[in-house]
């Protein structure tokens, strides 16, 4: 089998910019201009993974975001340490939560965001001396 690994997410908005400050501004993404095919491009970098920003328009036949839970892609996740005092920055910073910092199960603690365009971030916080 072929060694597969994760290249990118791709998030599709009708602002660009709002979307990328977004992530820069809660959660410390890097924000990356480019060109591409003679229009300005952004992309992210976070937690080593890329984010593609792709601009989309009103009435272009892109589908409106749909209302959570849904079928198909649901939500990516992010690992954090010490959620508790992560959750706290963000809300200081005015990020909106769908469900707070919970314990799961023994040493998993999750709680859910949710960023522009609808979007639902996990955030987990995995105790090491519970790994399989």
């Amino acid at each position: 089998m072929a060694k597969i690994t994760w290249d990118h997410i791709h998030l599709r908005t009708t602002n660009p910019e709002g979307m990328a400050q977004w992530f820069e501004k809660m959660l410390g993404a890097e924000i990356v201009r480019s060109m591409q095919q003679g229009q300005p491009r952004i992309d992210l970098k976070l937690g080593g993974a890329n984010i593609f920003i792709a601009p989309v328009k009103d009435g272009d036949g892109t589908n409106v975001a749909p209302s959570i839970p849904y079928r198909g892609l649901d939500h990516f996740g992010l690992s954090v340490s010490g959620i508790d005092a992560v959750a706290a920055e963000l809300k200081a910073k005015g990020v909106e939560f769908t469900r707070e910092p919970t314990t799961v199960r023994p040493g998993v603690r999750v709680c859910f965001i949710r960023a522009p365009e609808g979007v639902s971030i996990e955030l987990l916080d995995r105790d090491p001396k519970y790994a399989a």
